[in-house]
């Protein structure tokens, strides 16, 4: 008996018993530390930048220090964002859709015009950065290596965060291994990400007071934030507190079922002989969609769960929009500080220049295309509707709405609106363009031909942004 419990007690001992719990707590105590340097040092608390961001940066920071770059499981993290993203989603898809005030259909359709179009500006000028590098500036002997289609990482990074450039650069970065080509994709892509949250959030703040010192908008000052209790989010006949399971027990659980069939998709997927293109295309970006993936699912199970409620099969309400909100929270800033600690210090080096420059046009870019076509198609809101969305294109959702905040606390206007329900038609007009990702990285013929395509489909969605239309009020005047 003694030498049973002895053997239990060294297995728990042991460290590999703690690893991955060790990189668990490191992500834990950098959500903190970012928390506190937010709250506490007032210029980045102005900054808006997510506390999140700030605790992975003080993680990459540390990493300069062998003895905590030793230390940091880099494969860990990489899959800890790559799981969060998708689980984040799906406790987005299975809230119940509200909409608060009145939508313009068209305006919705153009805002997600917009989001696909911004899309493919920054791809085009990523691929303007390093098409030409790849040709003229690289150079392997002496460490300066850039893949030509490694610019497109760019909207993946800007527009759509640390999960999908951590799906695309691993694509790109094997694509380009089996080439011969030392390209850096993971780093690359989640630098990107990280960058992308400093500029929509300093250059957004930046911005905002220009704008305020000449009188055209008014910041809100007020730091106050109105307190809720479970109740307040509460519907008719949820599942009680008082019951034998926890209610938010519930509700993850019915999240991490959701990601179950997400894996059996995709696994019965990669069973599949699907050929040459499937095996190098159409099978990495199957794995590469789990977030996608985990959206129509998510739907599905929310539609099911109404269905048999409606039929009187079930008879509690098991979801909870509240409990939801907090779960897609806590995953997307946990995604945030493992993405950012999984970039390689070491390796930041060789994709310097590149980094820098794909950063810093598609920047510039970026701001403005999205204030040019903003004054377009939100002639009544014309920031409210720019901040929202160039926190988004450069960062996430959750930065546009912090940005939005600071100058349209109470939703007065439609923006908000449009940032939420804009995602079908952006992801309708942005597919076509993740399957072209897939397809570029295989020479740089296909990159060309890319390129080429998403010019046309850029000029078709330019048309109908900015085509002659009838003024339409939707919001305060004076904008």
């Amino acid at each position: 008996m003694f030498l049973s419990v002895n053997t239990t007690l060294a297995a728990f001992d042991s460290i590999e018993t703690w690893k991955t719990l060790l990189q668990i707590f490191l992500i834990a105590g950098a959500i903190i530390a970012g928390n506190i340097i937010r709250r506490k040092v007032w210029f980045m608390r102005r900054s808006l930048i997510p506390s999140a961001l700030i605790g992975g940066l003080v993680v990459l920071l540390l990493k300069a220090f062998p003895v905590i770059n030793g230390f940091i499981d880099k494969h860990l993290m990489e899959i800890v964002t790559y799981h969060a993203l998708a689980l984040g989603f799906i406790a987005m898809s299975l809230r119940a859709p509200k909409i608060s005030g009145k939508a313009n259909t068209i305006t919705v359709v153009e805002t997600g015009t917009l989001t696909a179009s911004t899309y493919i500006i920054q791809a085009i000028v990523g691929l303007l950065v390093t098409i030409p590098m790849y040709l003229w500036w690289r150079n392997p002997d002496k460490g300066m290596d850039v893949f030509y289609a490694g610019g497109l990482l760019l909207p993946m990074g800007y527009g759509q965060g640390p999960g999908q450039a951590l799906n695309f650069g691993t694509i790109y970065q094997n694509t380009a291994a089996d080439q011969g080509i030392n390209f850096y994709g993971i780093d690359f892509g989640l630098s990107i990400a990280a960058i992308g949250f400093i500029v929509g959030s300093v250059i957004g703040v930046v911005y905002m007071n220009m704008l305020n010192k000449k009188g055209k908008l008014k910041i809100n000052t007020d730091d106050n934030t109105d307190v809720h209790k479970l109740s307040d989010y509460e519907s008719y006949n949820e599942l009680p507190h008082a019951e034998s399971v926890d209610k938010l027990t519930i509700v993850v659980s019915i999240v991490l079922l959701t990601y179950m069939m997400v894996y059996l998709l995709m696994s019965f997927i990669g069973s599949l002989d699907l050929g040459n293109f499937g095996e190098k295309t159409l099978k990495p970006l199957v794995y590469g969609f789990n977030f996608f993936w985990g959206i129509l699912f998510g739907t599905l199970v929310r539609s099911v769960l109404k269905w048999l409620r409606a039929k009187n099969i079930m008879h509690r309400e098991y979801l909870n929009d509240f409990l939801l909100n907090r779960i897609s929270g806590i995953c997307f800033d946990v995604m945030i500080v493992a993405g950012t600690a999984a970039i390689a210090f070491e390796n930041l080096k060789a994709i310097a220049l590149p980094l820098t420059l794909v950063c810093l046009l598609g920047a510039i870019a970026t701001f403005w295309f999205v204030l040019a076509v903003c004054r377009k198609i939100y002639p009544d809101y014309v920031y409210e509707g720019f901040f929202s969305m160039f926190g988004m294109l450069t960062g996430t959702a959750s930065n546009g709405m912090i940005l939005l905040r600071e100058i349209d606390a109470r939703y007065e206007t439609p923006a908000a609106n449009n940032l939420v329900l804009q995602n079908i038609p952006a992801m309708v007009m942005g597919f076509p363009i993740l399957l072209l990702m897939g397809y570029a990285p295989h020479s740089l013929k296909a990159t060309f031909i890319t390129l080429a395509i998403i010019l046309v489909i850029l000029i078709a969605f330019s048309l109908f942004l900015f085509r002659k239309r009838k003024p339409v009020k939707q919001g305060p005047v004076g904008k």
